[in-house]
């Protein structure tokens, strides 16, 4: 990837005249937190890259910091903002909304803000779903709960319908939490609300329990994802070892990236076979699964499996192509997939074995955030706020270099994270499965 090439400026409704509230909060404490926009975190790059760069005398690409401005655009007594969940389930999703919520009423003086009922649907008057008003008494308990109180949706919407909701409802700041889908709305989103003349701000949280969206490094609820799945492993070990030729099998998160196989794998370290969809396999062969399973069994008696569900769609290729809501291309479900395969292939063989299939997708995806990612959705939320009510729009927030940075949605919408097969994730893990290449080739 060529860093050089991103634009990392961010779009603003105009110019921040308004002295911040914060200034008030805690005397001179406060001051001393304000970023300046020229507060730049260096996007990670080559040595030799950023050497040739400077005796070319070019500039080194790097994102605005994210945290309050000393002043705004906003004047939060007159402001209304609207806050919406997209996508899929997300451990994290009610402590984002809690922290919208409570940094805009308590931090800003913002008493005027919405929830959308079920995603983009809730913009739709067809639909009927009515608005949540927010206040700190309705969000201040929900960290425990699961899911969104918002409630969610998948699908496109009309994007002008959309901007005439905004409009009716005289909102400044659109706050949309979801995954890539979302981002590419929220961008359409905030070009026809410039097409139309309109002042609105719109701010993307992005959401991928599944750890995948370009340009930012950590997203909320993988940790929680990454800590249930860990659970997971460990029953699908003691089940394996609990039989003659046991096996588990446990399919994760993860459409085309296995960080959640790779990163659960290194945090309970009794996987022999991790599958992802960045790294190729064969199941027959001298090299195949299989084999490498046989041979597994006949040194351990025992193995255990974590497959993404991303992993070997090739296996799938003469399946009818189907697609959700939202446009995603439905998967072909490798883990029924292998789980009928190797039993086949050992009872061929007349090989006794005891194999246990574990998907804990669902239950991940609809719990409550643990305690990592909590701490690091109340940073996203709050630093949401700071950047919509200054005025910076077509962005969202993302963190990076250990640093939460305003990220234009241009250098992430429609472009995808995997895991690297040559770099230290997957060579660690390689490393502690020890299962080697699963290709003949």
């Amino acid at each position: 990837m060529n860093f050089f090439d991103i634009d990392t400026s961010i779009p603003t409704l105009g110019e921040a005249k308004i002295p911040s509230p914060l200034r008030n909060l805690d005397g001179d404490v406060h001051k001393h937190r304000f970023v300046d926009d020229d507060n730049r975190v260096m996007i990670a790059i080559d040595p030799e890259q950023v050497a040739n760069r400077i005796r070319e005398g070019g500039s080194l690409p790097s994102f605005e910091r994210a945290g309050p401005r000393n002043r705004i655009y906003f004047d939060p007594s007159k402001l209304r903002c609207a806050l919406v969940t997209c996508g899929g389930l997300c451990p994290g999703l009610n402590d984002i909304i809690r922290s919208l919520v409570l940094q805009l009423y308590y931090g800003y003086g913002v008493r005027n803000i919405y929830g959308i009922r079920y995603g983009l649907q809730g913009f739709i008057p067809s639909y009927g779903h009515d608005l949540m008003d927010l206040k700190p008494a309705n969000v201040g308990n929900i960290l425990d709960m699961g899911g969104t109180i918002l409630g969610s949706s998948r699908g496109p919407q009309s994007i002008d319908e959309i901007v005439d909701t905004l409009e009716r409802l005289n909102i400044g700041i659109l706050f949309m939490i979801g995954g890539d889908g979302t981002l590419m709305a929220a961008s359409k989103i905030a070009d026809t609300i410039t097409a139309r003349g309109l002042k609105i701000s719109v701010v993307g949280i992005p959401k991928t329990i599944d750890n995948d969206i370009h340009m930012v490094s950590k997203s909320f609820g993988f940790d929680t994802a990454v800590e249930v799945a860990r659970t997971a492993i460990m029953g699908a070990h003691n089940e394996s070892e609990a039989y003659p030729n046991g096996m588990g099998l446990i399919k994760l998160m993860g459409r085309h990236s296995g960080f959640i196989a790779a990163t659960a794998t290194l945090a309970q370290q009794h996987v022999n076979f991790v599958l992802i969809p960045e790294v190729d396999f064969d199941l027959d062969g001298p090299k195949g699964l299989f084999k490498a399973l046989e041979d597994r069994l006949t040194l351990r008696r025992h193995a255990v499996i974590v497959v993404a569900e991303g992993a070997g769609q090739k296996f799938f290729e003469n399946r009818a192509e189907e697609t959700d809501e939202s446009g995603n291309v439905r998967l072909g479900d490798i883990g029924i997939f292998l789980r009928d395969k190797i039993n086949a292939y050992f009872k061929e063989r007349d090989l006794s074995i005891t194999l246990k299939y574990i998907d804990p997708s669902y239950t991940i995806r609809s719990l409550q955030a643990n305690a990592n990612d909590s701490v690091f959705c109340g940073f996203l939320g709050r630093d949401a706020v700071h950047a919509g009510i200054a005025g910076k729009t077509r962005m969202l927030i993302g963190h990076w270099n250990n640093h939460f940075v305003h990220v234009p949605m241009s250098a992430s919408t429609g472009k995808r994270k995997q895991v690297n097969p040559d770099g230290k994730l997957w060579s660690t893990v390689l490393e502690a499965t020890g299962q080697g290449s699963l290709k003949n080739e």
